[in-house]
């Protein structure tokens, strides 16, 4: 693993409409772990909730911004409009009844690049898939009493970006990321890198006639890639700003750091290092179970735990 690589997906950050029915689905339904229950930096009077396995390893990341009453967003070109998750071989007769008992609407079973896809939709219709990889997903899933390890999700396997024209978006993902171009179906093109064995896989649908998407409920707010540490990140810093792309300066976002830009076709970029992780401020065992405030918002905790709903 290159400690100046690009590390495939650390994070995908999505938008819903209401924090007890996402932490519903996520945690009861999908059987994800909560692990982090914190405010978003910008906005203190709604969470950011962070989903993923144990410890909230990169490539398992899904996180939220519920802002109740936001309205349903529109996904289209310019944002990403699928998240993947890989399951084990012989897990979709498990999760299509599952899906079933808990009416949530689902696809047609499908094949993609030699690989079998479930399409599925979250309670504000983000889209979703469950993926069984040609090659065996060996991370350690979470576990729940409903959802056991033999059929759970192991993290993402990919994400879907649906773009007018690839040329340029491809560019940054060969020439600054270090992805590449593996196979082409139709007008899908999917991208891997070779630094990691899992969450390493970008598709880009080309979409030439495709409308802009409106980024509310049930779409994908930014993706993040994922560094070793500040240095490596500094690294593609120089890297995007030499290609004349606007990028953020490093911003410190308790769990890691992060630089934004946005690339070409519109998608809001993300570059976000492992450390800090996020036992830096609960222990494993705790993770999700309290509020956790930046620290810039701490003088706000008597207000915030009286606004927030409780999940539960």
């Amino acid at each position: 693993m290159m400690s100046n690589s690009i590390l495939g997906l650390h994070h995908i950050t999505a938008i819903a409409g209401n924090a007890q029915q996402n932490f519903d689905f996520y945690t009861r339904i999908l059987g994800l772990r909560l692990v982090k229950k914190t405010v978003n930096f910008d906005d203190p009077g709604t969470y950011h909730l962070y989903y993923g396995d144990e410890s909230g390893a990169a490539g398992t990341i899904l996180t939220f911004f519920p802002w109740e009453g936001i309205g349903q967003g529109t996904e289209g070109v310019g944002m990403a409009t699928e998240i993947g998750y890989a399951v084990p071989e012989g897990s979709l007769d498990f999760w299509l009844e599952r899906f079933k008992e808990n009416k949530v609407v689902t696809g047609e079973i499908a094949q993609r690049f030699g690989e079998t896809i479930l399409p599925f939709k979250d309670p504000d219709g983000l889209s979703l898939s469950l993926i069984i990889p040609e090659k065996a997903d060996t991370r350690t899933p979470w576990e729940t009493d409903t959802v056991k390890k033999e059929i759970a999700t192991s993290g993402f396997h990919s994400t879907t970006l649906s773009l007018q024209k690839i040329d340029e978006t491809a560019k940054v993902l060969t020439d600054i990321f270090g992805y590449s171009l593996v196979s082409q179906e139709g007008n899908r093109y999917r991208f891997i890198t070779d630094t990691v064995e899992t969450a390493s896989i970008v598709d880009i649908l080309e979409l030439p006639d495709g409308t802009r998407g409106r980024n509310a409920a049930g779409t994908n707010h930014h993706v993040a890639f994922r560094v070793k540490d500040e240095a490596a990140q500094m690294e593609f810093r120089e890297k995007i700003l030499s290609k004349n792309l606007q990028i953020t300066p490093k911003i410190d976002r308790d769990y890691f750091f992060s630089l934004y830009f946005r690339e070409p076709g519109g998608v809001l970029f993300e570059i976000a290092t492992e450390n800090p992780g996020f036992t830096a401020d609960e222990p494993l065992n705790e993770l999700g179970t309290h509020l956790m405030l930046p620290h810039q918002h701490a003088h706000l905790r008597d207000d915030l735990e009286k606004l927030l709903p409780k999940l539960g």
